[in-house]
């Protein structure tokens, strides 16, 4: 973590993969991603314990209900995001970060950079999700 990242930097091609610059920079970018999930979720919470009001009217009652469950379905799918965002970091901290888990290859640092929490390569993502694909249409 002593490692000094501008913040202008960004992970290259041109440099060894998964140096400590490029491990601190997803270091710093999951942290980021996480904190600003858990900030919505403190969010979430407030405005659901705000909006205990029972409405008379039933259509008002319905559209407040639904609310509060989309709400609550977000909150789980946040709440499975920053266990990936967790698994991620310890990733990082054991070594086996930006290598897919299928193949042991390096996943692009373009993937890596839009989904930093990616444990495939695109290609074994994609071969998984051919895979998926085939048995849901049985």
């Amino acid at each position: 973590m002593g490692t000094q990242v501008p913040a202008d930097y960004r992970p290259s091609d041109n440099e060894p993969f998964m140096n400590e610059r490029q491990r601190e920079y997803f270091r710093r970018k999951l942290n980021m991603w996480k904190d600003e999930i858990l900030k919505e979720s403190r969010e979430t919470i407030q405005n659901l314990q705000a909006e205990t009001v029972p409405h008379a009217d039933l259509a008002d009652r319905a559209s407040t209900e639904a609310e509060r469950q989309l709400e609550l379905r977000t909150r789980d799918r946040q709440r499975k995001l920053i266990a990936k965002i967790d698994s991620a970091l310890r990733r990082i901290e054991d070594g086996s970060y930006g290598f897919c888990e299928e193949t042991g290859e390096p996943i692009s640092l373009k993937r890596l950079d839009a989904r930093p929490i990616a444990t495939l390569s695109i290609e074994a993502q994609e071969r998984h999700e051919r895979r998926e694909k085939v048995y849901r249409d049985d």
